[in-house]
């Protein structure tokens, strides 16, 4: 396999060469879906004859900002509800009777804890219609909290007469398939590059989920605008940022953006008047109060809502709780305009080049295969500081694939400007602005160099700086040490401790290894994992005697004398991999 930047010409002879930024778009499959945040993006290849569809809605798509696609977003939830469904229905009648209270947008049906529907109307006022013709449940077994929500039950009046109508629904799945379903579906792929893609449509976010978590939040500001009428409840994070995989966490943070501008409006006239408000000594009192009222109305009167946590005392208090309506496990907090920050800019990351996302879902789903991601907190790398370091990489081409953030402020007009508690979180938001990348690099030659460059990375001395594209010096010494891309006081990887790290190191050289010295066409005879799905076994289930003498008893000598015995093919351009 070729691994090197000069390898073009070979990928051009196999007929495998996949340009960046929309021409890899249209090349890396034939029918795109919506991902995170509605930025377009590739299913996996499927046949040659299908290599430009999709390519002008992908680009329509990816000209929107991220806060105009959060708006659209926001007010398609505002049209929803979620409906509770027998097993069997005809869906036919239902959609009849719904649309008697307004036009239906769209709608899908997904199991969880039985079979859902969720609606969304053309015009909000249809909502009100249709909670006017609905009853309240019978209070014969238990009280009800008569708080109306847009979530209903929908049952059969006469069932057995019903029956002959009643149908099984298509359903939108909301997880993705099991890593062994996966690997084998990766070995029928013709290129690494194509299994990347693969594993792309496979795990990232839906159209229909995305739909879903939106409605999450604004069934959530539903609660929180009887206390605050013009707060906002947003998703941040992997819901948005354009890298989410099914089934991870709903991140929701509740906004006063609109108060707070309410209250900075210029004062006109010979006098002032203002609201009269509860005072406290601190910001963090405050939110500490709002999120623990929310909590409480969340636990006590919120449909679906339960296991409700109030985390106060934590360095971002939040309020965790599972919403059973939708299936989701939801972290809210108050107004982290940071953090929207940084899925903006991841947001912009995906967008740019199709190549950006599948690296990143890749190495996520080979971090978590090998044990050196986790879904808990503890001492492992997190999946955002491997995104950080996927960025990095991705900055440190030749030419570079992504900008790095100083580029992107350089970019920025007056309408980007963001000072955060002190802090320049300035970039530009209009897509259109930013140059697409000269770089070629094929998915296969990035997968085996990520691994290459962070096994041969000297973090003993050096950090990792988004804003600046290049290694610096250690601020201090911790094993690892990541830029907050913002809050540049932080190390986002400070968790990380020795041992998490020196994993990190040798399963990298060890999946290197396996891309540098595999033989496709043999193992594909053989019927073996090759390429990414290779990645995907435990290596030590798969080859116990490959890993006999790499990984075992690892430590800081181990690996320094592990990296000085990697043999490469072409020692120039490992030392322009490694950046020194």
């Amino acid at each position: 396999m070729a691994h090197r930047a000069g390898g073009r010409a070979l990928f051009l002879l196999r007929g495998r060469l996949r340009l960046p930024g929309p021409a890899a778009a249209a090349a890396a499959g034939g029918q795109a879906r919506l991902g995170s945040s509605g930025a377009a993006v590739q299913r996996a290849p499927q046949a040659a004859g299908a290599e430009e569809a999709g390519e002008d809605a992908e680009v329509n798509t990816r000209k929107k900002t991220f806060a105009e696609v959060q708006t659209e977003r926001s007010e398609q939830a505002e049209r929803t509800v979620l409906i509770k469904c027998p097993p069997k229905l005809n869906e036919k009648k239902l959609l009849q009777y719904l649309s008697s209270h307004g036009n239906i947008r769209s709608h899908f049906f997904f199991e969880n804890r039985g079979i859902h529907a969720l609606i969304e109307f053309s015009e909000k006022n249809s909502i009100a219609s249709l909670q006017e013709a609905i009853g309240i449940p019978s209070a014969a077994q238990h009280h009800v909290v008569p708080f109306k929500s847009r979530l209903f039950t929908f049952t059969l009046k006469n069932p057995v007469s019903q029956a002959a109508e009643e149908t099984p629904v298509h359903l939108s799945p909301q997880s993705h398939i099991p890593v062994k379903e996966l690997t084998e579906k990766l070995c029928h792929a013709d290129s690494i590059s194509s299994q990347m893609y693969i594993l792309l449509n496979e795990y990232q976010l839906t159209e229909e989920n995305i739909k879903l978590r939106f409605l999450a939040c604004s069934l959530v500001r539903d609660f929180a605008r009887a206390y605050f009428p013009d707060s906002t409840v947003k998703p941040f994070g992997s819901s948005v940022n354009t890298f989410g995989k099914l089934g991870c966490d709903v991140d929701m943070f509740l906004d006063f953006h609109d108060t707070q501008k309410h209250a900075t409006k210029m004062k006109k006239g010979p006098f002032e008047m203002e609201y009269q408000m509860k005072r406290l000594p601190s910001e963090r009192l405050a939110t500490q109060k709002i999120l623990s009222v929310i909590g409480d109305c969340l636990d006590n009167f919120g449909p679906g809502c339960v296991s409700v946590q109030k985390i106060l005392n934590a360095r971002c208090p939040l309020v965790k709780f599972s919403h059973q309506p939708t299936g989701f496990q939801c972290d809210l907090s108050v107004s982290n305009s940071i953090a929207i920050r940084s899925s903006e800019l991841l947001y912009i990351y995906g967008c740019l080049d199709s190549r950006v996302r599948a690296l990143v879902f890749s190495v996520r789903c080979w971090a978590r295969v090998h044990g050196l991601t986790n879904s808990v907190p503890g001492t492992w790398i997190t999946n955002f500081s491997l995104t950080m370091m996927v960025m990095f990489f991705l900055q440190k081409r030749s030419p570079p694939i992504i900008p790095t953030l100083d580029q992107l402020k350089e970019l920025a007009d007056e309408k980007d400007k963001h000072v955060i508690g002190g802090y320049d979180c300035s970039f530009v938001s209009d897509l259109s602005k930013i140059k697409p990348t000269k770089n070629t690099e094929t998915l296969d030659v990035l997968l085996g160099d990520f691994f290459e460059y962070f096994g041969n990375f000297d973090f003993r001395r050096n950090s990792i700086n988004l804003r600046k594209g290049k290694e610096v010096n250690k601020p201090e010494s911790t094993p690892l040490y990541i830029w907050n891309p913002f809050e540049q006081d932080l190390n986002i990887s400070k968790n990380v401790n020795q041992p998490q790290l020196e994993k990190f190191v040798a399963m990298a050289r060890e999946s290197a290894w396996i891309l540098q010295k595999e033989d496709k066409t043999q193992q594909m005879t053989n019927k073996e994992p090759w390429g990414l799905a290779a990645l995907l076994v435990p290596f030590g289930k798969s080859n116990p005697s490959k890993m006999k003498n790499r990984v075992k008893g690892v430590g800081s000598e181990t690996i320094r004398s592990l990296l000085d015995s990697l043999r490469l093919t072409n020692a120039n351009s490992l030392q322009k991999a490694v950046g020194k």
